[in-house]
């Protein structure tokens, strides 16, 4: 018998020192970013016309995205391949999504020069079909779009037939009620057709983040210039996303005193194990068909960081979620997952800052202190964004039924073709 899943806030709010630690980063973070508008790039960064990125575009942008699409990941997998053992996690994946996504617009629009001009890819007129990045930005622009029309659902489940605004404010509750209750059924009719549109705008940008590098192939470190760069930014994130999920998860659950829904998060850790396995056997064989392996040796810093991106990033946690000990293990499961989320950020570092090399610049550029108090500042504004969401809207299952839901809905695939999880999956998901 399939028991019908519930979402509901948390009914324990998290630490409050926590909070505070964070809005104290938050804050100083935001003093950074007011002082890169005040004064530009030039006194708030190491930038220069050599060196026109760096960690911002690296960590904030190219990786966050990265780390974030558990939104497109889940809803492929929940939506497209009906794996249901999974939905509890879903609207987790689709907050991460959110906030994810939200966090790279927001640091790309703190990154670039001439900031005012952000809207400029939106405008017919200013459109380049030969660019690369316009690509980016298309496409990063509309799936942003969509996560948020995705959300819509859970703002309608939280406040529907609850609008109560207060004071003056109060009038316009039915006014409110009716936009709630029309965009609740307009989502009901196009959210199928924008979830696919959603997983494909996110292949494209993903692996046109990768083209990007490719104009560059005389200032780039063999280690990571490769034609297939591409395709490689592409599997890395099929790994990276659901790695995330599952950590986000376990760390959920212990802060708020629950426990993690380890049945799903078990057999959800097969497909990291599978992408990972996937994506490390292109990564690796990409570096020996070409022959790049050979400057190991040759000095320098560069062999060094492709050491600690594939060696802790990459074989480690393979080796790790390899365990049926570790994945049945939540403190174990979570740095299994985290060291893979740590080596995809590694490779992002490595693509943008690392393996480039301007042939004019006098010094290697390195972060300044406002560049990684702006990042820093960021990640806490959005953690508290994080934290503010799933206390406070229905993102969560409600604790009772979670486990029960991932076994009834795993018996009842289990039973019919189209929707049975894998073999090694059925077995986690009955652990």
């Amino acid at each position: 018998m399939t028991t019908h899943l519930e979402f509901a806030p948390l009914e324990r709010g998290m630490s409050r020192t926590t909070n505070r630690v964070l809005l104290v980063i938050g804050a100083v973070g935001v003093v950074a970013i007011l002082y890169r508008f005040l004064f530009g790039l030039g006194a708030a960064t190491n930038l220069s016309n050599q060196y026109p990125w760096g960690v911002w575009k690296a960590i904030s942008v190219a990786a966050a995205v990265a780390l974030a699409t558990g939104g497109f990941t889940m809803a492929a997998l929940v939506h497209v391949f009906h794996r249901r053992a999974y939905e509890p996690l879903a609207r987790l994946a689709l907050l991460i999504g959110v906030l994810g996504y939200t966090f790279g617009a927001a640091s790309l629009a703190v990154d670039i020069g001439r900031y005012y001009n952000i809207w400029h890819p939106a405008w017919p007129t200013m459109w380049q079909g030969n660019s690369v990045l316009f690509e980016v930005a298309m496409c990063i622009m509309s799936y942003l779009m969509i996560l948020y029309v995705e959300f819509t659902p859970v703002i309608c489940e939280r406040y529907a037939g609850r609008v109560a605004l207060p004071g003056g404010l109060a009038r316009w509750n039915g006014a409110v009620e009716a936009l709630l209750r029309a965009a609740e059924r307009l989502t009901g009719r196009v959210l199928s057709v924008l979830l696919l549109v959603g997983i494909v705008l996110s292949c494209m940008h993903h692996s046109s983040l990768g083209a990007l590098m490719l104009v560059a192939p005389h200032k780039m470190h063999p280690f990571w210039y490769t034609p297939v760069l591409p395709l490689l930014f592409l599997l890395s994130v099929l790994a990276a996303g659901f790695a995330v999920v599952i950590l986000v998860s376990i760390l959920t659950a212990r802060g708020a005193g629950r426990r993690p829904d380890l049945p799903a998060l078990s057999s959800l850790s097969l497909y990291v194990l599978v992408f990972l396995a996937v994506y490390l056997v292109a990564r690796i064989s990409d570096l020996l068909i070409r022959e790049v392996h050979l400057h190991l040796t040759a000095g320098g810093v560069e062999p060094l960081w492709l050491l600690i991106e594939l060696l802790p990033g990459g074989l480690l946690p393979l080796l790790l979620l390899g365990s049926a000990r570790v994945r049945n293990t939540p403190a174990l499961l979570g740095w299994a997952c985290g060291l893979v989320g740590f080596g995809v950020l590694m490779n992002r570092v490595n693509v943008f800052v690392v393996a480039y090399r301007s042939a004019y610049a006098a010094t290697r550029y390195t972060p300044g202190v406002f560049e990684l108090l702006t990042i820093a500042g960021m990640l806490a504004i959005f953690t508290i964004a994080f934290r503010y969401a799933v206390a406070t809207l229905p993102i969560l299952p409600k604790t009772a039924e979670t486990l029960s839901m991932v076994s009834d809905t795993a018996d009842e695939g289990a039973g019919e073709p189209g929707d049975a999880a894998p073999e090694g999956v059925r077995e986690c998901a009955h652990a």
